[in-house]
């Protein structure tokens, strides 16, 4: 995915985000993936970057536009902080599969989990 972004869509069922570049490319990054992947100070710490686990239930609350170039992603376990530049959203499409298989190595050698820290059931 080389051209421009020109839609976002999102699935709030599925939790997954779609990516439509102007040559009608589509991209679809999940909302766990998102999340651990943050571009925040508070994951990327600063040069030192902190694992982030129990997030396979997690889900996109808000997304707003900022200016031209980027959109700021809410999640409901309450981070709001990372600026998801439309660059950053296209290299996290192009390098998804290393990335999420990098990202579960991690977990397994810290002995965390994907799975929430508290199962909560909906009525």
């Amino acid at each position: 995915m080389t051209t421009a972004l020109v839609k976002l869509h999102y699935h709030r069922q599925r939790r997954i985000l779609d990516l439509v570049a102007a040559n009608g490319d589509c991209r679809s990054l999940s909302a766990e993936f998102l999340r651990v992947h943050s571009p925040s100070a508070e994951v990327r710490g600063h040069g030192n970057p902190k694992l982030v686990a129990n997030k396979r239930d997690v889900a996109i609350t808000a997304i707003t536009p900022v200016g031209h170039y980027a959109v700021k992603l809410s999640f409901d376990d309450g981070h709001y902080t990372g600026l998801y530049s439309f660059a950053y959203l296209q290299q996290l499409a192009s390098q998804q599969e290393p990335l999420w298989q990098a990202y579960l190595a991690k977990l397994k050698a810290a002995n965390a989990s994907r799975e929430p820290l508290i199962n909560i059931k909906s009525l």
